[in-house]
């Protein structure tokens, strides 16, 4: 009886020490996209600093769908270029800030960003701020948002 404790002590012991490469490579892959969206994120509002509208363009896959509060959804590059040069110029964005609280997925094709943003006009003072919820591509090109869905905290 202590003979075959001890055989199946040392057989579950084994079974715990091996890892599963698939979730080793998902851990890898969730690691990678965070690294590339905290990557993307750190230069978007540049192109507000800067007034380019290429940069902030270039955040998403080309076949994006961005999905502000009280509009209909836009599609594709020529739309976030529309949104960009709106938010620039009616709304004086000039920089912000995201603030990433979570990233799911298992970073092999899609992972879902969750967070909170805020943004600064030419004086530097926060005039919005709110929560978002990006779903993220892996693409040719590298991650890329693919669907930009976020909110205001501000009443209207």
């Amino acid at each position: 009886m202590l003979n075959k404790l001890f055989i199946s002590a040392i057989v579950l012991t084994s079974l715990l020490a091996c890892k599963d490469p698939k979730k080793e490579i998902q851990n890898t892959a969730l690691e990678e996209a965070k690294k590339a969206i905290a990557e993307s994120n750190a230069i978007y509002f540049e192109s507000f600093v800067k007034n380019d509208s290429s940069i902030f363009i270039n955040r998403y896959a080309k076949d994006a769908v961005i999905m502000a509060p009280n509009s209909v959804p836009m599609y594709g590059h020529d739309a976030a270029s529309k949104f960009f040069r709106k938010a620039y110029d009616s709304y004086g964005m000039r920089n912000g800030k995201f603030i990433t609280t979570a990233v799911y997925g298992d970073g092999l094709e899609f992972v879902t960003e969750e967070g909170l943003w805020q943004s600064f006009n030419d004086k530097g003072e926060l005039f919005d701020d709110g929560k978002f919820l990006v779903l993220w591509k892996k693409t040719p090109q590298g991650w890329k948002m693919f669907r930009d869905s976020f909110s205001s905290n501000r009443k209207l």
